[in-house]
């Protein structure tokens, strides 16, 4: 047993609190891959002999560290593998830990029960199509040929399905950076169900994002939009670029794709969050050149406006239906 996957039970857009979170868990291993907003797996190989304690007691003491450093609860879910890991996780209940056992039998009746929804990266057209033919748990999907199961999705995506559906799990824990990310939560003082107040969060997220970014001189190449609703749910949404930038009408443009591709009718939303990753060097990238005048010309308004804003305050200047 030795991979656990973590979600902190943060309030409403806290996300910038993640990077201190994750330093509880390096006390226990480096070998952390950070979930924005909220979670993150750890590979505790080796861990569980060095401090001489089991993998239910690692979990124990992070929850308690966690939430006596940073006043954060978690949910953990422990498993022999990411996939095991993750989808324990889901049967959690939140502030305990769930445990599955490492036999190969425990194992294997552990999968024959979950819904074929819990498989990590089935999504909900994946899912669908699955159920619609009466493939709606991981045990059918096991005793499913793997012929079926690629006339269903795809040669490849039918594979992965066939192999995680028999417990191989070939994941694995990828040491990455939350720092090398830059956040904005804007959290709303109660649940709004308007879409105009939406996409203005969104905006002046995106307004924040882009002043940062070119205050550092840095540049994103992927931008992760989260939306936080009233039963403390969440939807997660990643698109890279057409091309590195750190420009706010970019970031704008591409925020709103991701929201409105996510179709939200009457939504009761908490708070939004957009994430600007994969940060480079500005000095570094490569833009398409453009004859286009108002490109050029919001450009060097953008310039402007960042002066502006670092001598008066980031007030100065904003987009007009912020100004309320």
């Amino acid at each position: 047993m030795t991979i656990l996957c973590v979600r902190f039970q943060l309030p409403p857009a806290s996300e910038a609190a993640l990077p201190g979170l994750l330093g509880t868990l390096e006390e226990f291993t480096p070998v952390i891959e950070a979930l924005p907003p909220d979670g993150a797996l750890a590979d505790l190989r080796g861990a569980e002999r060095y401090f001489k304690r089991d993998i239910e007691e690692m979990a124990s003491l992070i929850r308690v560290r966690a939430l006596a450093w940073h006043g954060v609860d978690c949910v953990i879910g422990a498993g022999p593998g990411p996939m095991f890991a993750r989808m324990a996780l889901r049967e959690a209940a939140p502030g305990t830990t769930r445990v599955v056992p490492e036999d190969p039998c425990a194992l294997a009746e552990f999968l024959a029960e979950q819904p074929v929804r819990a498989l990590p990266g089935v999504g909900t057209a994946t899912a669908c199509t699955l159920c619609e033919y009466g493939l709606d748990s991981v045990g059918k999907v096991a005793a499913a040929p793997l012929s079926t199961l690629q006339r269903l999705t795809s040669a490849r995506t039918g594979r992965e399905l066939h192999e995680m559906a028999q417990g191989i799990d070939r994941g694995r824990v990828v040491p990455n950076a939350v720092s090398r990310s830059l956040a904005a939560e804007r959290p709303f003082p109660r649940d709004e169900l308007d879409p105009d107040l939406h996409r203005r969060a969104l905006l002046s997220a995106a307004e924040e994002l882009g002043s940062r970014l070119r205050a550092l001189e840095k540049v994103c190449r992927t931008l992760t939009l989260t939306v936080r609703y009233a039963d403390r749910s969440s939807t997660t949404r990643s698109r890279t670029l057409p091309e590195p930038t750190a420009h706010s009408s970019s970031l704008t443009d591409a925020a709103y794709r991701m929201y409105e591709a996510l179709g939200l009718q009457r939504a009761r939303v908490r708070g939004i969050a957009l994430r600007a990753e994969g940060l480079d060097p500005a000095e570094r990238a490569s833009y398409q050149l453009t004859f286009d005048p108002v490109d050029e010309k919001v450009r060097r308004v953008e310039e402007v406006a960042d002066r502006v804003r670092a001598k008066f305050g980031p007030r100065a200047v904003m987009p007009g239906s912020l100004v309320a």
